[in-house]
C-alpha cells in the first residue's frame, strides 16, 4: 500500500469514526433513559488498545518475483522491466526490499 494511499485510508476511518460517534450520541439523546454505560465501552477500548497489532509479514523477493514472472508470461514483460526501472534497479533483485508492497500493487494493476 502506498503512503498517499495509507493517508487516504486512514482519513476515511477517521470520518467513519466521527460518524459513528455522532450517531451514538443522538441514539444517546433520543433514548435517555437506557441502561448503556459509556463508561463499561471506555474499559473495553482501554484493554483493546494495550493489546498489540499484529505485525505485517515481510513481502519476499520469491513472492514479488511470482507476481511479476505471471505479468511477464501474460504478454506483459516490458511492462515489468519498465516497472523495475521505476523502483530504481536494472534487475529485480537490485530493488529495495522496502518497495515491494508498492510494486506488487503497481504490477497487480498492469491489464
Amino acid at each position: 500500500m502506498t503512503p498517499d494511499r495509507t493517508i487516504s485510508l486512514a482519513n476515511d476511518i477517521a470520518c467513519a469514526i466521527a460518524t459513528l460517534q455522532a450517531v451514538a450520541d443522538e441514539l444517546l439523546t433520543a433514548y435517555p433513559d437506557s441502561d448503556y454505560d459509556r463508561e463499561d465501552d471506555a474499559a473495553i477500548v482501554g484493554q483493546i488498545s494495550q493489546q498489540p497489532m499484529p505485525s505485517k509479514k515481510a513481502t519476499t523477493l520469491e513472492e514479488v518475483r511470482g507476481i511479476l514472472a505471471d505479468k511477464a508470461s501474460s504478454g506483459h514483460r516490458e511492462s515489468v522491466q519498465a516497472l523495475i526501472q521505476k523502483h530504481g534497479a536494472k534487475r529485480l533483485s537490485e530493488v529495495d526490499p522496502l518497495e515491494f508492497d508498492a510494486l506488487i500493487e503497481e504490477a497487480r494493476a498492469i491489464k
